[in-house]
């Protein structure tokens, strides 16, 4: 499946040689556009990010956004067996040297000599990525090319430019840009026509209803007349029909004799549309182009609870909406990367598309440059969710690379991160931080939060990992050394064995009375407590109606996450279908930034003091995807890239469910009942089941171990499938 959508073919003259490329190049090694790593991820990040309007009102991002490097040096040394035609693409100025000599103007085709010799491009660009495309048979642009945006050159007596840089080095970028057509600023997502399900004349207007949440261009066919035109765009039919506070809307002032199509100029989320016109207006139809990334579904579920299937392809459905350039948060209102939104879409990702260029990509735009100002998104727990989607990015791809191109990027992160500590060593909000945790009411944020410092021992856990892969063995030491510090002063600062739970913050040196859930859950499944701990926080505090209850999708992924790491599978199977369910009840098609179930009518669309300010269709709300796919078919890796994995299925209450994870190493499917349980591994890795049977379990395939307790445990064979008889 092609991954990209382009409008039409590149003709920017900026663009050169395009009619160099021929048939003959058909027998060459692959090329790929490349430029600085990270540059196109921001340069496309802010151009994404700057079309959110309210009402009609530009609204950009309110935290700093960096830019693209405008002068990239591009180099790769080839060894020929005979002289080699080469043709050269372009985006922005540029010069070619051939082993330190300049060739004269702009050529768009050289010939590289037969031996050993290195080829240099010195690319200027500014309104977009410098980037190049290199197309011979051996010579070829690819990511082994390295980069660098200061190459600090010089130039001798004779005019022959310096060998040696006195700057970094790196691996070129690239995303499968892979022909001379496919710029990297020439980038759109696919469109696809949707025809509404329902046309309504009304007194005031006309109302169309596409059936369920979507995204996309709506379009006015066979447009004419003199007069004005005004689409308010709704999740809800509600929010249409209010045309004081829906929260878009386009104005159009029509002059036009001829009947011709009109299209929107900028997306819109939206169920229902409301358009009114002046009475000398008039169109013949409404449609809309769909607008989405192309995405193999490779992760499935289904099971004997058809509200569960439903829950499951709602989820999906969601998660795909807001699968576009990048994870975002929400397709009405933000449109924006909030590192906290898309780590839970990196780990939704992983048991559904397994897209590894969209999680780099977001991570990265995420990131930007240095030096460090702020925190990412001006969020202290949003830095370090950026931290724990590395660590988890390279439990589930094993990509090295990334890590060792990056980490100068990390550890200036961390730096900021650990200047800005309190005389105890602990996290506390400082001018300018936003300590966010969760949309709850009355929530403190005062001192020094329990949940920031648990953030924070990871991140550093993170830094020690990244560290040892980067071969920087000092830092890793001195990250160990912090972060085992500070685990001990989380445990010791906030433990409360009378309360059997780890209290919600520290003011002025003193342990607080409240509380919360939040600290509660993630030590749970960061699996940092003992099995007395962990059942006592799961009665205290996971399964107490007396502590605050989490109203926020948000964060019910990490409750009902950390309920699943303590085998709670069928209480948190009725949480999905009261939580997620109840909103399906309510006609949602997709899920919710926010549900209170306490709520009615209009209230459920409220939110920041706006009738309609709720998002209807947010990334969050898709966790069901994660949880089915990790607690209930039960399928982890125990080291990166599924070198070794282990399945552990839970029915939680089910009569049977089928499905498959994918991993690196191909997909792994599973169907599971009370008697039987089939398993077809990956094609690579080490798979181990464990499972649980009250007598004793048979298997054709292989021989099954006994582990205490009535557990079992099986190796699966590579790409072998194989079945066991055993009873629930």
């Amino acid at each position: 499946m092609k991954r990209f959508f382009y409008k039409s073919l590149l003709q920017s003259q900026l663009i050169l040689g395009l009619w160099l490329f021929s048939a003959g190049v058909g027998l060459a090694q692959q090329a790929t556009w490349i430029w600085y790593p990270g540059d196109f991820e921001i340069w496309l990040g802010n151009k994404m990010q700057n079309r959110r309007t309210e009402r009609g009102v530009f609204f950009p991002p309110f935290w700093k956004l960096d830019s693209h490097y405008n002068l990239i040096d591009f180099h790769k040394s080839f060894t020929l067996n005979a002289p080699e035609e080469v043709s050269i693409f372009v985006e922005g100025q540029y010069n070619v040297k051939i082993d330190g000599k300049a060739i004269m103007g702009y050529p768009k085709k050289i010939t590289m000599p037969a031996g050993k010799h290195k080829l240099s491009l010195k690319v200027f660009c500014q309104d977009r990525v410098p980037a190049i495309f290199i197309q011979g048979k051996n010579v070829v642009s690819d990511n082994s090319w390295l980069v660098t945006f200061e190459d600090k050159e010089w130039i001798d007596e004779t005019g022959k430019a310096s060998d040696q840089s006195g700057t970094t080095w790196l691996n070129a970028g690239s995303w499968n840009f892979n022909t001379p057509a496919q710029a990297p600023s020439k980038f759109s997502l696919a469109t696809k026509a949707q025809k509404p399900v329902k046309v309504e004349t009304l007194k005031e207007g006309t109302i169309i209803d596409f059936g369920k949440e979507t995204f996309g261009f709506v379009q006015l066919k066979g447009l004419k007349g003199k007069g004005e035109v005004e689409i308010f765009y709704g999740e809800s039919k509600e929010e249409a029909l209010d045309t004081e506070h829906c929260e878009t809307l386009d104005q159009l002032t029509i002059n036009q004799a001829i009947a011709k199509d009109s299209t929107m100029e900028l997306t819109k989320a939206f169920r229902y549309i409301f358009i009114k016109k002046s009475p000398a207006v008039s169109f013949k139809e409404v449609s809309m182009l769909y607008e989405y990334m192309p995405e193999k579904e490779r992760g499935s579920f289904r099971c004997s609870d058809e509200q569960i299937n439903q829950i499951y392809d709602v989820a999906k459905y969601t998660f795909q909406l807001n699968t576009r350039e990048f994870f975002i948060d929400g397709i009405k209102r933000d449109r924006w990367i909030w590192s906290g939104d898309a780590y839970q879409s990196y780990l939704m990702n992983y048991y559904s598309f397994f897209d590894s260029p969209a999680v780099t990509r977001t991570l990265l735009a995420l990131r930007g440059k240095d030096p460090v100002t702020s925190h990412i998104n001006t969020i202290m727990d949003y830095t370090f969710y950026w931290f724990l989607g590395i660590y988890d990015y390279y439990l589930y791809t094993g990509d090295k690379t990334f890590i060792q191109q990056f980490y100068p990027r990390m550890q200036t992160l961390m730096e900021y991160c650990l200047s800005r500590r309190n005389k105890d060593g602990m996290m506390e909000g400082l001018s300018g931080d936003w300590v966010f945790i969760d949309w709850a009411e009355g929530l403190s944020k005062k001192g020094a939060i329990s949940f920031e410092q648990l953030l924070l021992t990871r991140s550093l856990e993170t830094m020690t990992l990244c560290a040892n892969i980067a071969d920087d063995t000092k830092g890793a030491t001195r990250y160990k050394q912090i972060g085992e510090e500070l685990k001990a002063k989380f445990f010791n600062t906030y433990w409360n064995e009378n309360k059997h739970a780890f209290v919600h913050s520290q003011v002025d040196g003193k342990q607080t009375d409240n509380v919360t859930r939040y600290s509660n859950m993630f030590v749970i499944f960061f699996n940092y407590l003992d099995d007395t701990k962990k059942q006592g926080i799961k009665n205290h505090v996971l399964l107490n109606d007396k502590i605050q209850k989490i109203t926020t999708p948000y964060m019910r992924f990490y409750e009902l996450e950390a309920l699943c790491a303590l085998g709670e599978q069928k209480f948190v199977l009725d949480e999905m279908k009261s939580y997620w369910g109840g909103m399906l009840k309510l006609g949602a098609t997709s899920f919710w930034e926010e549900y209170n179930p306490a709520k009615s009518g209009a209230e459920h669309y409220a939110m920041y003091g706006r009738p309609f300010g709720k998002s209807l269709c947010h990334a969050w709300g898709a966790s069901p995807i994660y949880l089915l796919g990790k607690y209930y078919l039960g399928v982890k890796p125990t080291s990166p890239a599924y070198e070794q994995y282990e399945i552990t299925p839970e029915l939680g209450g089910l009569a049977w469910m089928e499905g498959s994870v994918p991993t690196p190493k191909g997909d792994v499917k599973l169907y599971c009942t009370k008697e039987s349980i089939k398993i077809t591994g990956t094609n690579d890795g080490v798979g181990k089941l464990k499972f649980k049977s009250q007598t004793t379990p048979t298997c054709a395939q292989g021989s099954i171990q006994s582990v205490g307790n009535q557990w079992y445990e099986l190796s699966i064979p590579k790409g072998q499938t194989i079945e066991v008889k055993y009873q629930q």
